[in-house]
């Protein structure tokens, strides 16, 4: 498992926990664990206050009914959780 990955992608507003758990097969729950256990308690705080927020789009219910994709239309590919390079 890419802890450091999760957790970078746990942070981003715009990823959801559904995009979590596609490319890596945890649910919220374990993401929430994840994340209590990995960080200080006061960047768990933290991040909770902003998932829970009106800013981030971590929940289905609270995205924009436009946005249809786990990434940016301008994003270069991912394969294996790896950035494709252009040929």
């Amino acid at each position: 498992m890419d802890t450091d990955r999760i957790i970078e992608m746990a942070w981003e507003d715009r990823t959801s926990f559904d995009a979590i758990k596609a490319q890596f097969g945890l649910s919220e729950s374990e993401v929430i664990a994840l994340m209590r256990k990995t960080l200080k308690r006061s960047s768990f705080n933290l991040w909770r206050k902003r998932v829970n927020s009106g800013v981030s789009q971590k929940h289905e219910k609270k995205r924009n009914p436009e946005i249809e994709r786990f990434k940016c239309s301008r994003q270069r590919s991912i394969a294996m959780n790896k950035i494709s390079k252009r040929v």
